[in-house]
């Protein structure tokens, strides 16, 4: 079964909605390194696990001591770090202090597992950054792969990556192609994400056949002039979501 990971959960009302949906893994995101202290998010990872819900977590800073008490504080299952890898050409970084932390967490925590976002380009674009070669670097130490999609300095009329230093929310899909052979390659599960929306969910899973798939931006609500809405999701898109996902897997199994 291709699982269904959802993006930003930040209340607990939200998580309890997309359990009744049919998700199975809910993700929340700490954009503030002096503010990671938070009773919603607190309260939105406790009823996902009343829930049953697999629970994710994204801190948007890489301080290792900082890091290390957030997910002592929190404890989800899945410690997320999506640091973007490469420079906005595509070079990789050096990639010595990104191991190093997920060494630390491992270390320390048994009970979480590590959930690495790998970036995949735009369709067409896949070859600009190396994404098979930083897989390979990274699989020891990660338990998940989740595609996303890279942007760099944009290139077609794409804008730059959103968050400076770090993938995803782009609403864009990124190259199934590539994303098909890192799912050939990789000894980890992975998760397709980057632009899946009820659209397109069903083609994405045939096409790469991931363990899973991820969605944030194209299943949040819009305001009025069609704008993503951060942090609060459309449940009907969400429900379309998880029925396309299902169909995908009836077409595979037959």
């Amino acid at each position: 079964m291709t699982t269904v990971q959802i993006y930003e959960i930040q209340e607990a009302g939200e998580a309890r909605e997309m359990a009744r949906l049919g998700v199975n893994t809910v993700g929340s995101v700490l954009t503030s390194r002096e503010n990671w202290k938070q009773d919603s998010l607190t309260e939105a990872m406790a009823a996902a696990r009343e829930e049953g819900l697999v629970t994710s977590l994204i801190p948007l800073f890489s301080e290792p001591e900082l890091v290390l008490e957030v997910l002592d504080f929190y404890q989800p299952d899945l410690a997320h770090f999506c640091d973007t890898l490469t420079d906005s050409q595509g070079v990789p970084l050096d990639l010595a202090p990104m191991i190093d932390l997920q060494k630390k967490v491992r270390s320390a925590f048994s009970n979480i597992k590590i959930m690495r976002s790998i970036p995949i380009a735009r369709p067409g674009r896949g070859h600009v950054v190396p994404t098979l070669e930083l897989a390979r670097e990274l699989e020891p130490l990660s338990d998940v792969f989740l595609t996303d999609t890279w942007l760099g300095d944009g290139q077609d009329n794409d804008p730059t990556d959103p968050v400076q230093g770090y993938i995803g929310i782009t609403g864009l899909i990124c190259d199934w192609d590539i994303a098909a052979e890192l799912v050939k390659q990789s000894g980890v599960p992975v998760i397709l994400a980057g632009g899946i929306s009820p659209k397109n969910a069903y083609e994405g899973v045939l096409r790469v056949r991931p363990a899973g798939v991820d969605s944030c931006t194209r299943t949040n609500a819009v305001d009025e002039n069609g704008a993503p809405i951060r942090f609060k999701k459309d449940p009907a898109k969400v429900k379309m979501l998880v029925e396309e996902t299902a169909r995908a897997d009836r077409k595979i199994t037959g």
